[in-house]
């Protein structure tokens, strides 16, 4: 633990952030014993579910009891109902449609769109966990921030002024980098929330732009999407002088942020339950500390459509040591998605080895590639890989090295289809993240 100085500097709310685990966990327990009555009482879904399992609230009166008799759910589930009922949230809605404030939306990259039910001045999503997030990044009140105009998961502008900063909007999208740095240097923000695709694009800029110079009044800056490359990662800090703190999805719960130590992302247990499960064939079970698992995870503060034991299809291991930064709330470090995993000729393929491969490659260091395939196991292994057009004449070269560095990776020869990251860029389908695995 650390000292009370520490603490002002670094910790939001103190008492909840560095809270003992014993304390967190009791804390778990009466919220999910809470949670299995009140969902049980006012969702279509979970009542008709546990029902067909069953399970009823009278037999959940703890954490062990809620784990060994609660049944997970999934994506897929949900999208069922929804389609069986007419119903646009699939039956999780526990509250009358006029309770609520806002429906905002995930980015849609592996499928269609999900939407999340907000109730905002009863428990805001993000924002209880997001201004922890914030002051740990060194933002203060009268700080200013730079804000993109946001279209899922809501907008991010209540967790800045909730914390007392000075909000800017300015179109950050694709194509606008310029304009963000003339912004950067016209206000002078503290703060910058970016994704990854535009800093593929500040990228580029740096060959004209002193982006140091623009960058230098941030305390830091927030990119989610997709994980930067340690490559890029060096680059951001080495050469624009940016402390970078990623963020991502705690399983459609809220979010998950690095702190100062950038060692995991922090999942805030008092708003989720997260488990690390093994799910096979013939049922599932828990994974070692630290080992790889799926996330599942548990609304804790969302009473308008809660989510419970939700199996997020992300591969991560799970840590509940304390973090060098004093907290006692769980860390994970994220894998990739279950389906990511592809098979050639019975070889399996991740996305990792394919990535290390590609940044490798001064002309493909920004990691912008794609897997090509149609189906899980497949007899060729399709790349799709971005190229800085400035830093090459030869593309056939470019891909003679880059294929020898794949094989040499993974053990398979790939088919290499070379485009340029600006235009590979232009094929997402999702407003912030670039898919790595398609169909076509």
């Amino acid at each position: 633990m650390v000292d009370d100085r520490d603490t002002s500097d670094r910790y939001f709310e103190p008492q909840v952030e560095t809270m003992p685990r014993e304390e967190l966990r009791a804390r778990q327990e009466e919220r999910v014993v809470e949670l299995v009555e009140y969902a049980y009482a006012n969702s279509s879904f979970y009542r008709e579910l546990w029902d067909e399992h069953g399970v009823h609230p009278r037999d959940v009166r703890c954490l062990e009891d809620f784990r060994a008799r609660v049944p997970f759910i999934t994506k897929d589930m949900v999208r069922a109902s929804r389609a069986r009922t007419g119903d646009p949230f699939g039956g999780l809605l526990c509250v009358p449609a006029e309770e609520l404030t806002s429906v905002s939306s995930s980015s849609g990259t592996t499928g269609a769109p999900e939407f999340f039910a907000e109730i905002w001045q009863d428990a805001p999503p993000l924002v209880t966990a997001q201004v922890r997030d914030l002051w740990e990044l060194g933002l203060r009140p009268g700080d200013r921030v730079l804000s993109p105009p946001g279209t899922m998961r809501n907008f991010m502008d209540s967790g800045y002024q909730a914390l007392g900063a000075v909000v800017i909007e300015v179109n950050t999208w694709l194509g606008n980098m310029r304009e963000v740095v003339e912004a950067l240097r016209t206000y002078r923000p503290a703060y910058l929330q970016m994704m990854y695709p535009q800093m593929v694009e500040l990228e580029r800029l740096a060959e004209q732009v002193d982006l140091k110079e623009a960058f230098s009044s941030l305390k830091g800056a927030s990119c989610a999407g997709q994980p930067l490359s340690r490559k890029m990662r060096e680059r951001i800090r080495d050469d624009w002088g940016i402390d970078v703190y990623e963020y991502t999805s705690a399983a459609d719960t809220g979010t998950a942020w690095e702190c100062r130590e950038h060692d995991g992302f922090h999942l805030w247990e008092d708003t989720v339950f997260a488990e690390c499960v093994d799910v096979g064939e013939h049922g599932w079970r828990d994974t070692a500390e630290t080992d790889l698992g799926e996330l599942v995870a548990t609304d804790l503060d969302n009473r308008a459509a809660p989510l419970i034991r939700y199996r997020s299809e992300d591969l991560v291991r799970l840590s509940r040591d304390t973090c060098g930064c004093g907290r006692t709330h769980a860390r994970m470090w994220v894998a990739g998605r279950r389906g990511d995993e592809t098979l050639v000729q019975g070889r399996s393929v991740v996305l990792r080895d394919i990535w290390q491969a590609v940044e490798d490659q001064p002309e493909t260091a920004a990691g912008v590639f794609q897997i090509v395939r149609d189906r899980r196991e497949v007899d060729e292994l399709r790349l799709r890989v971005g190229y800085d057009p400035h830093l090459t004449d030869d593309v056939d070269a470019l891909a003679g090295r880059l294929g020898a560095a794949v094989r040499e990776r993974t053990g398979v020869k790939p088919v290499l289809d070379m485009r340029t990251e600006e235009d590979l860029l232009k094929t997402m389908t999702s407003v912030a993240k670039f898919p790595r695995v398609v169909k076509s």
